[in-house]
This record gives structure tokens, C-alpha cells and sequence, in this order.
């Protein structure tokens, strides 16, 4: 089992990105990390940080139910350039297999996304 976000249009042909819920964890953990934090201090994940101390566009993901609930369009609006700059600025030099598995899932992600807001929908967590 694992989960998919994608886009709450109903058709079948439009981009998703999944994850096994492991998957998609170690993903949040390193996005965290990106935007200088550790996610296991955080509420909600083992931690007594409260979202509003991290200043990151990315909290509507990274503090969002795994597998309910969705993004709006303009969520997703707001996370997208964070999401294009850390591509970019891990892109250069050698990260190995999983920097480019995470670099490859940020991508995908980013291509969802972008469906999402050209068609009005939002991004759905199931």
C-alpha cells in the first residue's frame, strides 16, 4: 500500500506522483532537512515544535495528513518555485541514487502541480 497525490479532476490520464507511505515519510524528511529543519521535532511527528516557529512555504505538505485531505491551487502556487530552486540548487555535483530518487520525486511532484493549477483542482491525497 502507499499513497498518490493527484489531481481532483477525475481524469485518468492526468499526472500523479506516488509513494509507499515510507516513501513519501523519507521524502518529507528530506524536504525538512532542505528547508532547515528536522521533522521528527515537529508536532505531529514525534516532536513538541509547533509549525508556526518554521518558516517554509512548504508546511501545507510537509504537515499534511499522508493519505486525506488536499491542497488547494493556490497552495500549490505558493510551494512551487521553493520546490523548482531546491532542484535547482541540488542538481549540480554527484548526490548519488537517492538524491536523484528525491530530486526525481520533487519533479514529479512539480509536474502535478503545475496540471493542478493550469486546470483549477486541487492536488488530492489518497
Amino acid at each position: 500500500m502507499g499513497l498518490m497525490l493527484s489531481p481532483g479532476d477525475d481524469d485518468v490520464t492526468s499526472p500523479d506522483v506516488s509513494w509507499s507511505y515510507t516513501g513519501f515519510n523519507m521524502f518529507r524528511e528530506w524536504l525538512a532537512q532542505a528547508e532547515g529543519f528536522t521533522l521528527a521535532e515537529m508536532n505531529g511527528f514525534g516532536g513538541d515544535r509547533v509549525w508556526s516557529s518554521v518558516s517554509t512555504t512548504l508546511a501545507p505538505l510537509l504537515d499534511h495528513p499522508d493519505d486525506d485531505g488536499s491542497l488547494a491551487p493556490a497552495q500549490c502556487a505558493a510551494m512551487l518555485p521553493r520546490l523548482e530552486a531546491i532542484t535547482e540548487q541540488r542538481q549540480h555535483g554527484d548526490g548519488g541514487p537517492v538524491l536523484e530518487r528525491r530530486l526525481d520525486d520533487v519533479r514529479q511532484l512539480v509536474t502535478v502541480m503545475k496540471y493542478c493549477l493550469e486546470k483549477e483542482v486541487e492536488l488530492i491525497f489518497c
